[in-house]
């Protein structure tokens, strides 16, 4: 079965600095197959005959800790997750007109109905928020530097952590987990 890892804030400017190839060592070390990154955010590729995604999510977290003294969250999500992700976006005439300024924040878990109104609640700009499930749409008109809308907010609100990434690279994991 093909898996996707996100890492949560992982190669930022002086923060959390982690080369590709040392996770996709880490992947192999670990027995997983057909290993690829996309791009130096922390974005993996693998198959592997394991059947549960938060088992993997705590078998990559204790090992990156482990093997590379790398303290992060890990998403993992099956390629068919991923492809329901893309098929089930609500934002379609955004995607299209500014993939940049849509993005999906991968949960760890769902949060409850209460969650999600806190969250839109708090919402003070033009951004717009859907949830389904263990992932958040989000469009930011004018851009995510420029929004009050940030990630410690929208954890905060929904009560879970997460990991975003515009829809570009939504699409470019879409066709990389199918490769």
């Amino acid at each position: 079965m093909t898996y996707l890892a996100l890492l949560r804030a992982i190669n930022l400017p002086h923060h959390k600095q982690i080369a590709m190839a040392d996770l996709l060592d880490l992947l192999t070390h670990l027995g997983f197959v057909e290993a690829r990154s996309l791009l130096q955010s922390g974005n993996l590729v693998f198959r592997s005959r394991a059947r549960s995604g938060a088992r993997l999510e705590r078998v990559l977290e204790t090992e990156a800790a482990n093997r590379l003294a790398l303290e992060t969250d890990f998403f993992v999500r099956s390629a068919a997750d991923l492809r329901s992700v893309i098929a089930h976006n609500p934002f379609r005439k955004e995607a299209d007109r500014d993939p940049g300024r849509l993005v999906v924040m991968f949960l760890k878990d769902a949060p409850g109905a209460r969650e999600v109104k806190a969250l839109q609640v708090a919402i003070t700009g033009p951004e717009v928020v859907r949830v389904a499930g263990r992932h958040a749409y989000l469009v930011y008109p004018n851009g995510v530097g420029r929004s009050r809308l940030t990630n410690a907010l929208i954890e905060k609100r929904l009560g879970t952590r997460g990991t975003g990434r515009n829809w570009n690279t939504v699409r470019k994991l879409g066709a990389l987990a199918q490769a």
